[in-house]
């Protein structure tokens, strides 16, 4: 066992921090005046140029498999970049990506979807959450009827990420009604592509963070055969997938953010002084600080163990619930004590605590709640599908 990045590791986060420092910190104040003034965060046209800058340097397809472009770094890598990247909160991804479930895409449709998106020249999003079935992903109401060599969708899907912008959508819809009721909703659904241009509308839903996710709707939407991603009924599989690869994402978002907040609270304490002496040197300040740097370094051995996990081929889904839990819950405390630790100062829009404290309220939500993450882990436990101390 070797606790401690690798050399090639530590040289790929040393360029990423330097990229983030360099390129992408020096927008916060644009991304804050913006968001202030009701504006998008920055112009489509930036941040692409933002992506061919880092394309530049050698970060494209950073996870993606090296037939398509990539560079295929792995899961821990993958983990580290996330990690250095949301030390910001300029709304950047690297580019020459695809959403994991893609690659189950046959040659057709990895020609017509999947290279297009790694290459940046279309957008996707995945949708299986619904209005009545938010966490509960077995309970989808959305239908797929077949009539002929096509399929007619029914429905809507809410909270989607990238909804908005997507030129296709990944999603999941009941095609076997009796079959998908007779095994509490694990069967008989069926994961489809379906280009915007098929029929359905998107709209935003606005929230109190900087997201904008939006609903989905579907109205006798007609779907060739030929768009169904990977096989007939076994859409809920590739639902759990893309789920368990999000959800401990999560967790190493919060990493990197509570990591930038906690370091500008050290050096604010530093600084800041109330009754002839800095708080840095009162006990209330100082317990705030330990707990959070205690925190952080728990949740990034979890998170580096789920991606640890998920790169010697073995099912993460276990570690990725405990990794975006204490991850996300960890975040919101440390941005708490953050800002408390800036007083006033860190309630306005001046800095950008408030909005890191906005948006991190949304990570124990989305990709699965903290009551489903709990669930997920205590039934594991209780139906010995997982023994305590099995991953190490």
């Amino acid at each position: 066992m070797f606790l401690r990045l690798t050399d090639e590791q530590k040289m790929v986060q040393k360029a990423i921090r330097k990229f983030v420092e360099k390129e992408l910190m020096p927008l916060e104040n644009d991304v804050l005046r913006n968001e202030r003034e009701g504006r998008s965060s920055l112009p489509k046209e930036t941040l692409k140029q933002l992506q061919l800058k880092a394309k530049e340097a050698g970060f494209w397809g950073i996870n993606t498999p090296e037939e398509y472009g990539g560079a295929n770094l792995g899961h821990v890598m993958m983990a580290i970049v996330i990690m250095e990247v949301s030390k910001t909160f300029v709304p950047f991804q690297f580019g020459g990506s695809a959403d994991n479930i893609l690659y189950y895409a046959n040659e057709e449709q990895k020609k017509k979807y999947l290279l297009p998106t790694i290459n940046g020249e279309k957008k996707s999003c995945f949708a299986m959450t619904e209005p009545s079935a938010g966490s509960d992903t077995r309970n989808i109401k959305m239908t797929a009827v077949k009539d002929g060599d096509e399929w007619v969708l029914n429905g809507e899907k809410t909270f989607i990420t990238g909804g908005n912008d997507a030129d296709f959508v990944m999603v999941i819809a009941i095609t076997d009604k009796e079959r998908h009721q007779a095994t509490q909703g694990r069967e008989g659904v069926t994961c489809f592509i379906v280009d915007r241009d098929m029929g359905w509308r998107s709209e935003p839903i606005y929230t109190m963070g900087p997201a904008t996710p939006a609903s989905l709707i579907f109205e006798n939407v007609r779907v060739p055969e030929e768009n169904i991603l990977g096989e007939l009924h076994g859409g809920y599989k590739l639902g759990l997938e893309w789920i368990g690869y999000a959800r401990w994402v999560v967790g190493a978002r919060a990493i990197g953010a509570a990591e930038r907040l906690l370091q500008m609270a050290i050096d604010y304490a530093k600084e800041r002084v109330t009754f002839g002496k800095p708080i840095a040197e009162r006990q209330a300040i100082q317990w705030m600080i330990a707990d959070s740097a205690t925190e952080i370094e728990a949740a990034k051995w979890l998170v580096l163990n789920a991606a640890f996990t998920l790169d010697q081929g073995e099912d993460n889904r276990h570690l990725a619930s405990m990794a975006k839990l204490f991850g996300a819950n960890m975040g919101n405390r440390v941005i708490d004590r953050v800002l408390q630790i800036h007083g006033g100062m860190g309630y306005t829009k001046e800095m950008p605590i408030e909005r890191w404290y906005r948006e991190a309220r949304l990570w124990r939500i989305y990709d699965g709640t903290d009551e489903i993450q709990r669930m997920v882990i205590a039934r594991n436990l209780l139906k010995g599908h997982v023994k305590l101390g099995q991953f190490l």
